[in-house]
C-alpha cells in the first residue's frame, strides 16, 4: 500500500513538472531560453516544452512597436542659446536575442544615445534653424539611432521632437516680434483694403462718365439723325413737287403766279431787301386779272 502511494505521488509530481513546463507564447512576443546558462533558442508564438531543471527562460520580449517618452535634454545652439528639448522615441525589437545579450539596459542605451546625439545636431544650427527644422532633427537622429541599435535587436522606426523651450527672455522677445508681425500684418491688409476701395471707387466714376458720354453721343446720334431724316422728307416732298409740277406742264402765268407767291412770303416783314424781278410788269398785269376775276365773282 505504500509503494502504491508512492508510485501514485511520484507520478503526480512528473505530471505537475511536465505541466509547469508547458509554456504557450502569445502572439507578437518571444521567449529566449537558456540551456544550463548558456543561450539555447528562442520560442515563438505556440506552446514549447522546456526540460526541467536544465532550461529556463532568460526574458520574454515584446516584438510590438514601444514607445519611450523621455525626460526633456538640457542643449545648446550654435549661437550659445540654452534651451531643453524632449524626444519620443518609436522602435521595434527585431531580433530577441540581440536584445537580451547586446546591451545591459537597452532603453537607457536609447535615451543616453538620443541625449548625446540630439546635442551634437543641435548644436551644429542656430536657435532660428532648430525651430524651424523639426523634421530634419528628427530625420538625422532615427537615421543615427537605427544605425547604433542594429547591434542591440531594435529597430527606431521614427523620432519626434515633443517640446522645444527656449529661456523665458527669448520666448517674451519672440512673442514680442510674432506681435510686431501681425500687426505689421494686419496695417498692410488694411491699406491693400483702403487702396482697393479707392480702386473701386475711381472705376465706378469711370464706368458711370463713361456711360453719360454715350448716352449723351447716343442722344445727339438720334437727334442728328431725326433731322437728317426730317430734311431728307422735306427734299423729298419739294423734289415730289417739282416731279408733280412738271408733269403737270403748267403754262408761264402760273410759273409767274407762284413767283409772286414767293415774292410776297420773302417780304413779309422779315427781309430787309428785296430784289424785284425784271418781268414785274407782267406780274402786275397777271396781279390785275386776277383782281378782275374776284370782282367779278363776287358781283355775281
Amino acid at each position: 500500500m505504500n509503494g502504491a502511494v508512492f508510485f501514485g505521488i511520484v507520478v503526480f509530481v512528473i505530471i505537475v513538472v511536465i505541466i509547469s513546463n508547458v509554456k504557450i507564447v502569445a502572439q507578437a512576443n518571444a521567449y529566449v531560453i537558456e540551456r544550463l546558462g548558456t543561450y539555447y533558442g528562442t520560442w515563438y508564438t505556440g506552446p514549447h516544452v522546456k526540460w526541467p531543471f536544465l532550461d529556463r527562460i532568460a526574458k520574454k520580449v515584446s516584438l510590438k512597436e514601444q514607445v519611450a517618452d523621455f525626460p526633456p535634454q538640457q542643449v545648446i545652439t550654435k549661437d550659445n542659446v540654452g534651451m531643453q528639448i524632449d524626444t519620443v522615441v518609436y522602435f521595434q525589437i527585431t531580433d530577441a536575442k540581440l536584445y537580451t545579450y547586446g546591451v545591459e539596459n537597452p532603453i537607457s542605451a536609447i535615451e543616453n544615445l538620443t541625449a548625446t546625439t540630439l546635442r551634437n545636431i543641435v548644436g551644429e544650427l542656430e536657435l532660428d534653424h532648430t525651430l524651424s527644422s523639426r523634421d530634419v532633427i528628427n530625420s538625422k537622429i532615427r537615421v543615427i539611432l537605427d544605425e547604433a541599435t542594429d547591434a542591440w535587436g531594435i529597430k527606431v522606426n521614427r523620432v519626434e521632437l515633443k517640446n522645444i523651450l527656449p529661456p523665458k527672455e527669448i520666448r517674451d522677445a519672440m512673442e514680442k516680434q510674432m506681435k510686431a508681425e501681425r500687426e505689421r500684418r494686419a496695417r498692410i491688409l488694411d491699406a491693400e483694403g483702403e487702396k482697393e476701395s479707392q480702386i473701386l471707387v475711381a472705376q465706378g466714376h469711370r464706368d458711370a462718365a463713361i456711360l453719360q458720354a454715350d448716352a449723351i453721343k447716343e442722344s445727339k446720334i438720334r437727334e442728328a439723325q431725326g433731322e437728317a431724316e426730317a430734311i431728307l422728307t422735306v427734299q423729298q416732298a419739294y423734289a415730289n413737287s417739282l416731279r408733280m409740277l412738271s408733269e403737270a406742264d403748267p403754262s408761264n402765268k402760273v410759273i409767274e403766279l407762284k413767283s409772286l407767291e414767293a415774292l410776297q412770303k420773302v417780304a413779309d416783314g422779315k427781309a430787309t431787301k428785296i430784289i424785284v424781278p425784271s418781268n414785274m410788269q407782267n406780274l402786275a398785269g397777271i396781279v390785275t386779272s386776277i383782281k378782275e376775276i374776284a370782282g367779278a365773282d363776287l358781283q355775281k
